[in-house]
Formats: C-alpha cells, sequence, structure tokens
C-alpha cells in the first residue's frame, strides 16, 4: 500500500487474555484481587518505611521506590484490563494508547534500575560493611534514583517519538490486554527497521549492563561471604540473596522472552501469558519476598497496629 492512500487510526482495539468468554468472570475476580494485593501491599511498604525512623536506611529507599514503581507498573495496565473484561468495552483511543505504552515502557525501564542499584547497595553492606554509610550516603542515594528516573524517561521518550512517526492502516486490533510496543510495531505499515534497532541496541545495552551488574554484586557477595562468614550466617545471606536472585530471574527472564524472543514463537498466548508474569505477578510479589519476610518490617509493622489499638 502506498502512503497516500495509508490512513491514521483513532482508536485501537485491545483483544484482552486468551480466554473463554465463560472464563471471564473467574479471571476478574483473580486478577483483581491480585492487583489489589499489589496495590495495597507496596503502599503498605511505603507507609511503614516513611513513619518508622529506624527504616530509614539506603535500602529501604530504594525499596519505597520500587514499591512505588511497582503499583505504577500494575495501575498502567491492570485497571484499563479490569474494565475491558467487565464491559466488554475493547476500544482505546491513540492517544490513551501511546500515552500507556509510555508509562509501562518508564515504569518498567525503572523496575529494571531500580534491582541494579538495590544489588549495589547489598553488594556494599555485605562487602564493605565499615564504607557502608561513608559510600551509600544521601546524596549518592537520591542521586541513583533520580538518574534512574531521567535515563528512563529520556529512554521511554524514545520509543515514543519513534512509534509515532508510524503509520497504521485498516488494522487496529492489538492481540493483547495492553498497548504493547512490539505489537504496535507488527501493526504498523511503516518501515519498523530503526524501531526494532532501537529496542535491540539501547534497550539490550541498558538489559545486559543491568543484569551483569545484578550478577557482579553478587558474584562478589557469595566470594566474601563464602571466605569470611560462619555457616549460619552464611545460610541468612544466602536465603536473602536468593529471594532477590529468584525476582530478578523472574522479571528478566520474562522480560527477555518477550522483547527479543517473540518473534520466534508461533503462538501470540505465550507472549500475553510472559506479559502478565511481570505486569501482575512480579509486582505483587514484592510485599511477600522483599519485605513481609525481613523482620525490621514486621516490627515497624507491629507497632503500627499496636498504635492503630491504642487510638481506638
Amino acid at each position: 500500500m502506498r502512503r497516500e492512500n495509508q490512513s491514521s487510526v483513532s482508536e485501537f482495539l485491545l483483544l484482552g487474555l486468551p480466554i473463554q468468554p465463560q472464563q471471564q468472570g473467574m479471571f476478574f475476580a483473580l486478577f483483581l484481587g491480585m492487583y489489589l494485593i499489589t496495590v495495597l501491599g507496596n503502599l503498605l511498604i511505603i507507609l511503614l518505611i516513611r513513619l518508622d525512623p529506624r527504616l530509614h536506611t539506603p535500602m529501604y529507599f530504594f525499596l519505597s521506590h520500587l514499591a512505588l514503581t511497582d503499583v505504577s507498573l500494575s495501575s498502567v495496565t491492570v485497571p484499563k484490563m479490569l474494565m475491558n473484561m467487565q464491559t466488554q468495552q475493547q476500544s482505546i483511543p491513540y492517544a490513551g494508547c501511546i500515552s500507556q505504552m509510555y508509562f509501562f515502557i518508564l515504569f518498567g525501564c525503572l523496575d529494571n534500575f531500580l534491582l541494579t542499584v538495590m544489588a549495589y547497595d547489598r553488594y556494599v553492606a555485605i562487602c564493605q560493611p565499615l564504607r557502608y554509610s561513608t559510600i551509600m550516603r544521601q546524596e549518592l542515594c537520591v542521586s541513583l534514583v533520580a538518574g534512574s528516573w531521567f535515563l528512563c524517561c529520556i529512554y521511554a521518550l524514545l520509543h515514543t517519538l519513534l512509534l509515532v512517526q508510524l503509520s497504521f492502516c485498516m488494522d487496529n486490533t492489538i492481540s493483547h490486554f495492553f498497548c504493547d510496543l512490539t505489537v504496535l510495531l507488527k501493526l504498523s505499515c511503516s518501515d519498523t527497521s530503526l524501531n526494532d534497532l532501537v529496542i535491540f541496541a539501547v534497550g539490550g545495552t541498558l538489559f545486559i549492563l543491568s543484569l551483569c551488574s545484578i550478577l557482579g554484586s553478587y558474584i562478589h557477595i557469595g566470594t566474601t561471604v563464602l571466605s569470611v562468614s560462619p555457616t549460619k550466617k552464611l545460610f541468612k545471606i544466602c536465603s536473602t540473596c536468593g529471594s532477590h536472585l529468584f525476582v530478578v530471574s523472574l522479571y528478566y527472564g520474562t522480560l527477555a522472552t518477550v522483547y527479543f524472543f517473540s518473534s520466534s514463537w508461533d503462538s501470540n498466548d505465550k507472549d500475553i501469558i510472559a506479559s502478565a508474569m511481570y505486569t501482575v505477578v512480579t509486582p505483587m510479589l514484592n510485599p511477600f519476598i522483599y519485605s513481609l519476610r525481613n523482620r525490621d518490617i514486621k516490627q515497624a509493622l507491629e507497632i503500627l497496629v499496636n498504635r492503630a489499638n491504642f487510638l481506638k
């Protein structure tokens, strides 16, 4: 089709999850429950960290920002998905679709950077404990978070500006539950080679550098712990690192599968399931894996509950 015969679409149609109509009610209740757990759990983490002075440390500072990012990441996609499941209204305006894609890339990128920063924080705390307060000072922590926000805003804006230059023809049906970048590129009738290059070059570089930084931090942690720590302390540290590495593996594994290997799949269903993992499941796990198993968070929660009961 020649470019002058192409027409811009005013809206897209989100097909949603690949489920049967009779299963809509069950999946609506399931995802609504998971979303509420994600929002309430992560907001509780932020509240506890704000209220308890003992939690005003670099580790919990990063954790509060990770909790906020997880809430935001889920809120970008899940409410619209739930509304579509309940009302069967599948349309989303063009501007709304582009905005959803921008914020999804932004908060997904922030998750990526914050996981890296948290791994570095644990590396300094375990491998250089005597210099921890000197290295992880407040100015550095704020700079790391602010720098993450800045880079992710630029990265998301880059993809957005490149996408709005493309033309979309007659097909405006998105076989997904949100406006994902890779799906939108497949719908375009323009040349997307530059967009694909940016995904693999810029996105791949950020992906590999972050993952290598995390693995490098934990390799140094493991080497240090094995050489100086007693067995009991070794088990405790490995348990903590194992929880973090589990979330890292889940996040990076699904992300890599969707954005770097989805083109080789025969079915789009796997793409959607993988996306649901890091947009719904992974943010929901944050309160359980990072905080509810943490003694300091539990003590802060007990203090908050006792204070609430006293006020009654």
